[in-house]
């Protein structure tokens, strides 16, 4: 019987280099382009909850770091590790958003939950980070395990 290959499976494998090898993937949502989350109940203090948050947990780092040459995005992505880079891919056609290489990204830090969505940073080689939320806590464990192989 043949393998079923999920949509998800075929945009993280989607323009991969020849020989480069997929480790991990997941779909994420960067923090800083999160919408709906609350902090605080109520519409004034649910906005606030939102703008604070993408504003001071989203991401560390000055305007010429690692973290800070992400794009401006929109709803949830792909994130995938290879052995050669990590990046964020649309999650329906494998389409590049923004990839560095490998070396690049420090460690994953897993972070409090919020609501239903786990939320973790990655950390890059500068000491800035980024934030993400995600559904699936052993996205981030996965994320941990292939990061922290150096292979």
């Amino acid at each position: 019987m043949p393998e079923v290959i999920s949509i998800q499976q075929q945009s993280a494998e989607s323009q991969l280099a020849p020989g480069e090898q997929l480790l991990a993937y997941g779909i994420v949502v960067p923090v800083k382009s999160a919408e709906g989350i609350k902090i605080k109940h109520g519409k004034a203090g649910g906005m606030l909850g939102d703008h604070l948050m993408h504003r001071y947990g989203a991401q560390s780092g000055d305007a010429q770091s690692i973290a800070a040459a992400m794009p401006p995005t929109t709803g949830a992505l792909l994130m995938r590790v290879t052995d050669q880079r990590v990046g964020l891919v649309r999650h329906m056609d494998g389409t590049p958003v923004w990839e560095i290489p490998r070396t690049w990204a420090s460690h994953v830090e897993r972070r409090p939950r919020l609501q239903l969505m786990a939320r973790f940073r990655l950390h890059y080689a500068d000491g800035s980070w980024l934030a993400f939320l995600t559904g699936r806590r052993r996205t981030i464990e996965a994320f941990t395990t292939a990061l922290n192989d150096k292979g």
